[in-house]
């Protein structure tokens, strides 16, 4: 970034400099040099510019803030397909016998991301207590897959099971030990939940793929796996759960990032709030 600003010091940097700086990474900002970044990323180039440079203000090294009087570009809001509860429901009894059914089924009960449900083990599943605890994801890292820690404090969470999902994943794991190092979910030595037949970790991107010929072959909405999280996001807010619960059991950094992401594809909170209002007073 310093080299784009043309090596300007800390007290001539305006708003126009960063302009153009957001401008030239939104062109051609990537390392290869293969094309500009997305805005979401260079929204985030902008968050930690401004700390820094906020943080120089209270050093006493500027006296204002430039990043404050820039235009940094917008994010644009991720498009958000999610199924409704007869989808859900319809998918989950058709893929009642699949070896990954369990894998489904938590996707969608509690919202756990792709990551995260790969990187499951059996020790931080408490089936008799009805909870899950999520400590770490499975990342592919230089084409490898690697178990890493939570991006976010937040990540790190306890979630409730319903008994639907812990008769899934009873079932999972006694199917995994009958049928031993052959059948998703044996684990070989690892503890991992969800497994390749020879016992190593589910690749990202083969779950995706199969998730996706899976609903191909029914008369079902196309939508991506990681639609299942906002399946379960969306089917949580519908049902009157509180914003607060569905954002900790999501992981979200506050609730304001589930309320952003949420409240204009579940379109009946404003009614509802409306009418529980009324009905307080009128």
């Amino acid at each position: 970034m310093l080299s784009r600003l043309g090596g300007a010091g800390l007290g001539d940097l305006g708003p126009t400099d960063l302009n153009r700086l957001y401008l030239e990474l939104l062109s051609c900002g990537r390392a290869d040099g293969t094309g500009g970044l997305s805005a979401k990323t260079v929204h985030y180039v902008h968050t930690i510019v401004h700390r820094m440079l906020r943080d120089a203000v209270r050093w006493g090294r500027i006296e204002r803030n430039p990043a404050s009087l820039c235009d940094p570009p917008r994010q644009v809001r991720p498009e958000i397909s999610p199924w409704g509860e007869d989808e859900a429901k319809r998918f989950l009894l058709a893929v009642k016998d699949d070896p990954l059914y369990a894998l489904y089924v938590l996707a969608i009960t509690t919202g756990l991301r792709r990551g995260e449900l790969l990187g499951l083990t059996w020790a931080s599943i408490d089936l008799p207590r009805a909870r899950l605890f999520v400590g770490q994801s499975l990342v592919v890292v230089n084409y490898s897959l690697e178990l890493s820690s939570p991006k976010t404090r937040r990540s790190r969470r306890s979630v409730a099971l319903d008994e639907g999902t812990v008769a899934a994943l009873t079932a999972h794991r006694s199917q995994s030990q009958q049928a031993g190092p052959g059948y998703p979910g044996s684990g070989r030595n690892s503890g991992l939940v969800f497994t390749r037949d020879d016992g190593s970790p589910v690749h990202p991107h083969s779950v995706s793929q199969g998730f996706d010929r899976r609903i191909r072959r029914l008369d079902l909405p196309r939508i991506r796996f990681h639609d299942l999280r906002h399946t379960s996001a969306t089917l949580a807010l519908s049902a009157g759960i509180h914003p607060k619960v569905v954002s900790e059991r999501l992981g979200h950094a506050s609730v304001t990032i589930t309320l952003d992401t949420y409240s204009h594809v579940v379109p009946t909170l404003q009614e509802e709030a409306a009418a529980k209002i009324g009905a307080l007073v009128l």
